[in-house]
């Protein structure tokens, strides 16, 4: 099973559990990433005491651990009673002297990478008051993870130290590139967005072809995200309307943004815009 072992994981992490326990109020919101089946959990927020601390779920016991096999919400209004969980964790959650508890998975391609907690002191009316943000929390955690893991898997194909790419990996990388492109269109958190941005400045380094030759360089051209995202398209060889569909755009917004982008290149066809853009570092 695969886990997330890094600063990133942790900040990730703390996050999610924050952005629990802010968009649903309870009081308590924990949580943890798998790994070998078991999700210790690794931030806690609001908990009055340590007892939380030291909790590790193991997937199909306890309420976390149904909710991460079952791969949906599983929740509780009266956790010492409740009769369809296994009470492996009693002496945590009972220490805490949490009474209500939900229990959110972190599903990416249909398998369990976590699980996010929301407990409260006594009995909640949870409902789907509560239920549908934690819901949407787990939902961007998974995106968040999709992402990375199709970046590092993409990333891997081809040795950083390359000087340059054969032909197939080139092809590769730029498909890579304009998917993050459409990817990164779509996400409105900025802290999210700017780490897809140092990757997708990570993709045009390892394309081996960053630096414009003597007489060509186009100092001070700056493209916007969107005129950058129509010529990663262009640079795959997709029609306008291919790219329109692609990236939710009319076919005429899309030769706009190109029309803007050629001129910045000062190019005079699509070709040698995407050709001028690479020598400037700008497209992989």
């Amino acid at each position: 099973m695969k886990t997330e072992t890094s600063p990133y994981r942790d900040e990730l992490l703390d996050r999610a559990v924050r952005e629990m326990a802010r968009r649903t109020r309870f009081p308590i919101a924990f949580g943890g990433f798998v790994h070998h089946d078991i999700a210790p959990v690794a931030s806690i927020v609001g908990a009055h005491t340590n007892a939380l601390d030291g909790l590790a779920v193991r997937i199909e016991r306890g309420l976390g651990g149904r909710a991460m096999r079952e791969l949906r919400p599983r929740m509780t209004g009266d956790y010492g009673t409740a009769t369809q969980i296994t009470h492996d964790y009693d002496r945590w959650i009972l220490g805490e002297g949490i009474g209500t508890l939900l229990a959110v998975p972190i599903v990416v391609d249909g398998r369990p990478r976590g699980v996010l907690y929301g407990g409260a002191w006594g009995r909640w009316n949870i409902g789907g008051v509560a239920t549908a943000p934690a819901v949407k929390v787990a939902e961007e955690v998974a995106a968040e993870l999709r992402i990375r893991d199709e970046v590092q898997r993409r990333l891997a194909l081809t040795p950083p130290t390359a000087p340059t790419l054969p032909p197939a990996h080139q092809e590769e990388l730029r498909e890579s590139y304009a998917e993050l492109r459409r990817i990164s269109a779509a996400i409105a958190d900025p802290v999210l967005r700017a780490r897809l941005e140092e990757v997708e400045r990570r993709l045009v380094g390892l394309s081996g072809d960053a630096r414009a030759p003597e007489g060509d360089a186009l100092p001070g051209v700056r493209l916007s995200r969107r005129e950058t995202d129509v010529l990663a398209c262009v640079a795959l060889g997709q029609t306008n309307a291919e790219i329109a569909e692609r990236l939710g755009l009319r076919e005429g917004t899309v030769k706009a943004y190109l029309g803007s982008a050629m001129s910045k290149l000062d190019a005079s066809t699509r070709h040698a815009a995407v050709a001028r853009a690479r020598r400037a570092g700008l497209l992989p």
